[in-house]
């Protein structure tokens, strides 16, 4: 049958049916892929119960309405209340490397559409769209999702993501009813609150999906008339947003799906961050200025912090805000991107070859996209911050938004960035975008902000491709701006504002189901945190941050030398684990019980699991700590190594248990997922590492 395609293989495989004339159907999608030339796949569905004759598929990719199918459309469009219906047929595929384009065509309404289809590294699939006007008059485009994909199954539980500044990744779970459901952002980034992830899990079929979009989005799970589900993933438009002239095309952004969200991390390391030189570096211990001055900048004191952190073994210094126009505080000099003279009178080169001297990296904050009222180049170009005319102007933080398709502001922007870049030797850009968009509208009065989502990424582009050697982050308020779209052109990103370690447990667990560790920025801070207020020890603060980008986000010259001593310990450790916490597969997280929280890494021949207790337990003494399969599928016999600190905060343990964690103990490794390790009860916000190793002293097979 010639008309079948698969796409995919393993763990996650989508199969499809060219029609005629409709959208193509989706015949299966997950683990099991039927035989191509089953005859199953030939038989026409019966009439549905709404008195049409011929029967209409409704498990398809990208639904159209109006001709018979009466659910949920992914596709609607119209040329002034006119060519309201498309219905695409001479469907043809062809195949480009790793992507198959499926392309069909509207001879009534004169609209053109591609498909294309994508694998990828980790067994992820990608979707987009591209939908061109071929008629002589604009086409308005209201809604075009990027992708469709098929849940088989009538009982589907959904787990997404919400939170706010300082508490993001909050993860929530609900069973799916018989209506839509739908998830909207209309915030102009992606949102503390709205982030578009989701995992999908049904008795017979379970996978994950994300839409690489930094803008508005829209997601929507639509229950067709069999009872299975259909999931669409897009960009949100706002009203007349989307207006086609004769020959063009809009382009969707790319979904993607896993067979479970875990399965995007390999993805993400190795195909779609844009690493200098091709592959990423061991990702570098850093410290950042922020939490430790805010907007007193001393160069003499900033050297000195420079020089302690380099003897803590700290490998990457990055000035934050403060550093350009007069910004003494958040009311001021957005925009004026020139070096402060009266806070670096001979300019950033005295301290950044200090830092560099120091062996360090020097990296800097900017906020490209916002501009302050106060500044001198809002009283030059007051029109370059977006606007709508006769609506007042909506300051947050402080802050309007350039308009980034206006080709001047990009312009000075680049001119700007690029000048720092250029005079220093910066290899590493904290970019920030500290407010929601509101009002996008460009100089014609239009909404922009898909547009404006897209110069962002132009911009980055830009830079990078003027001064390859150069990192960026993206920052936006913490975790406003983390999705799969903006990480195509960064390469870390800062989970959240808050560094507060209890509250970093659940935010970094959830941020950990879609995104590797090594690109989640996960900060040792002062306490009392400056969040939270909250105090914790040394050791509970650095175990939470370990696994993930570590830094230190304090002024080290206020350490202790028992604090410096011990941060040192902790720093070391993390390098020398470094490479096992960040290799590729080697991660897991498990489901806190009663309020314990378990992560690690594991490789034949070291195993590091980190142990925290947020709240207080419920139970007398905590369950046995069992290890998934990937991890006791080494096998051999094991034994404890170290534990970090020397002395946890334990209640109360036995003999059998201190003779276990001073590793006179062998165990077999099966048995840590059949019987587990028997750890004693940890005080309430307290953390440890332990480290096991095969207890001949080399690897569980050697």
């Amino acid at each position: 049958m010639s008309n079948i395609l698969t796409i995919g293989e393993g763990d996650l495989c989508l199969t499809l049916k060219l029609p005629e004339t409709g959208m193509p159907e989706i015949v299966a999608f997950g683990s099991r892929t039927p035989q191509v030339d089953d005859p199953l796949l030939d038989i026409e569905r019966s009439s549905r119960n709404n008195g049409m004759d011929e029967a209409m598929p409704s498990a398809v990719l990208l639904p159209t309405g109006g001709m018979g199918y009466f659910n949920w459309p992914a596709i609607s469009g119209h040329r002034d209340g006119r060519d309201f219906i498309v219905q695409f047929s001479q469907w043809t595929s062809r195949t480009e490397g790793r992507k198959t384009i499926l392309t069909g065509c509207d001879a009534v309404s004169l609209i053109d559409l591609e498909i294309i289809l994508g694998t990828h590294a980790g067994g992820i699939i990608s979707m987009e769209t591209r939908l061109t006007n071929r008629g002589a008059a604009p086409f308005q485009l209201d809604r075009c999702a990027a992708a469709t994909f098929l849940i088989d199954d009538s009982e589907v539980a959904v787990t997404s993501f919400t939170g706010m500044w300082c508490r993001e990744f909050q993860m929530r779970e609900e069973m799916l009813g018989n209506g839509v459901w739908l998830q909207e952002n209309r915030r102009g980034r992606t949102s503390h609150d709205r982030y578009p992830m989701l995992s999908l899990s049904g008795t017979q079929t379970s996978f994950a999906v994300a839409l690489g979009w930094s803008g508005n989005h829209q997601i929507v799970i639509d229950r067709i008339d069999d009872g299975r589900r259909l999931v669409h993933l897009g960009e949100l438009f706002e009203p007349g947003e989307i207006r086609l002239a004769p020959g063009e095309t809009y382009q969707s952004p790319t979904a993607y799906a896993a067979s479970d969200s875990m399965a995007f991390h390999a993805f993400l390391r190795d195909e779609l961050l844009p690493w200098p030189k091709g592959r990423m570096s061991p990702r570098p211990v850093t410290l950042n200025t922020w939490e430790g001055n805010y907007f007193d900048h001393k160069v003499d004191h900033l050297k000195a912090q420079a020089t302690a952190a380099a003897s803590l073994g700290i490998e990457r210094f990055v000035l934050d805000d403060g550093w350009f126009g007069r910004r003494d505080d958040d009311t001021t000099s957005l925009g004026d991107w020139d070096i402060d003279p009266r806070k670096y009178p001979e300019g950033l080169g005295p301290l950044v070859d200090h830092v560099t001297s120091q062996g360090m990296e020097f990296g800097i904050w900017f906020e490209p996209e916002m501009i302050n009222q106060q500044s001198e180049l809002f009283k030059a170009h007051p029109d370059w911050a977006l606007q709508i005319e006769g609506r007042p102007r909506l300051p947050s933080r402080n802050q309007l938004v350039l308009d980034l398709t206006h080709k001047d502001v990009v312009e000075y922007l680049f001119e700007k960035i690029d000048a720092v870049l250029a005079h220093h030797s910066i290899s590493y850009i904290k970019w920030d975008m500290n407010r929601d968009l509101t009002h996008v509208g460009g100089r014609e009065g239009c909404a922009r902000t898909s547009a404006q989502t897209h110069a962002v990424y132009r911009l980055m582009d830009r830079i990078r491709d003027a001064h390859p050697h150069v990192e960026i982050e993206s920052c936006s308020s913490g975790g406003g701006r983390i999705d799969f779209g903006v990480l195509a052109h960064t390469h870390r990103v800062w989970t959240s504002d808050c560094t507060d370690a209890l509250e970093r447990l659940e935010i970094q667990r959830g941020a950990g189901l879609f995104l590797p560790p090594e690109i989640l920025g996960s900060h040792i801070s002062a306490s009392p945190n400056h969040q939270t207020g909250r105090r914790h020890s040394l050791a509970f603060r650095a175990i939470v941050a370990m696994a993930y980008h570590l830094g230190v986000e304090l002024n080290p010259l206020e350490l202790t030398d028992d604090e410096r001593g011990e941060l040192s310990t902790y720093i070391e450790t993390h390098k020398r684990l470094r490479s096992l916490l960040h290799a590729p597969g080697a991660n897991f997280q498990l489901e806190p019980v009663d309020g314990r929280y378990v992560w690690g890494a594991a490789s034949a021949d070291r195993i590091a699991v980190f142990v925290a207790q947020g709240p207080q337990m419920v139970g007398e003494q905590p369950a046995p700590l069992k290890l998934p399969e990937s991890v006791t599928a080494y096998g051999g016999k094991w034994r404890v190594a170290s534990i970090l600190p020397a002395a946890p905060e334990f209640l109360r343990f036995s003999d059998g248990q201190r003779r276990l964690l001073k590793g006179d103990l062998a165990f077999d490794l099966d048995s840590l997922s059949a019987v587990g390790l028997p750890l004693p009860m940890l005080r309430p916000e307290s953390a440890f590492l332990i480290e096991l190793e095969p207890s001949n002293g080399g690897t569980a097979h050697g």
